[in-house]
């Protein structure tokens, strides 16, 4: 996510399921007001020393990574002492009342996370528990459909029809739809960034390929 220190002006980003650990570059985002950051493996609540500076950012989802931890309150807690401008966390609004509680029950982040080993004393136990969940190649289908569309509905955009898929195999399904879900992330990311005239261009060029995909399919029938 190294991108992110060229983009100072971004307001939303979604990076669910990339495998995302370090949180560091985000830090210069002095805009960002939305971040999707569930499933990846942020290891440490420490990594929320990087968010701490950003003024604007009022809606995280983190849930889902190893940093979560055994302890559901002490999680949301510890976030939201250290965030106490976020409006929802985790899809789930921020009350008046779990503010003044984090005061007493979260915990204070005062540093960056220590790269050569763990600060966080919770966060071994549920890495190894995750990384030791395997799933049966039958639900691959339905788990890379499922992240795709958690990660459309995050944007606001439609869901992808089961239908898109059923001529690829589980395996070939499972990357190509990962692949598709990077690539699509990194082309919103980017656009956010376009004036008028850019997402003109854009447009004229997703019509363009729209065009010749239907012509292609009209000749294969």
């Amino acid at each position: 996510i190294s991108i992110c220190r060229d983009l100072p002006n971004i307001e939303v980003i979604t990076f669910s399921v990339n495998g995302i650990s370090d949180l560091e570059p985000l830090h210069q985002c002095q805009n960002l007001s939305e971040l999707y950051l569930r499933r990846n493996n942020i290891r440490s609540l420490d990594e929320l020393f990087y968010l701490k500076t950003l003024p604007r950012l009022r809606v995280l989802w983190l849930a889902e990574n190893p940093c979560c931890g055994p302890d559901p309150h002490r999680y949301r807690m510890t976030v939201l002492r250290n965030l106490p401008s976020l409006q929802k966390l985790d899809n789930q609004a921020v009350t008046e009342e779990e503010l003044s509680q984090a005061l007493v029950d979260g915990v204070e982040i005062t540093a960056p996370p220590a790269r050569s080993r763990l600060e966080n004393g919770w966060s071994s136990t549920a890495s190894s528990t995750a990384g030791s969940t395997s799933e049966p190649e039958s639900q691959l289908l339905s788990c890379s459909l499922e992240e795709t569309n958690k990660t459309q509905d995050e944007l606001d955009m439609k869901p992808v029809p089961r239908d898109k898929y059923s001529s690829f195999s589980p395996q070939e399904t499972d990357c190509s739809c990962k692949k598709r879900n990077n690539v699509l992330n990194a082309i919103l990311l980017l656009m956010n960034e376009l004036d008028a005239e850019g997402l003109e261009i854009i447009q004229q060029t997703v019509v363009r390929r729209l065009q010749a995909f239907q012509k292609k399919e009209l000749q294969e029938e």
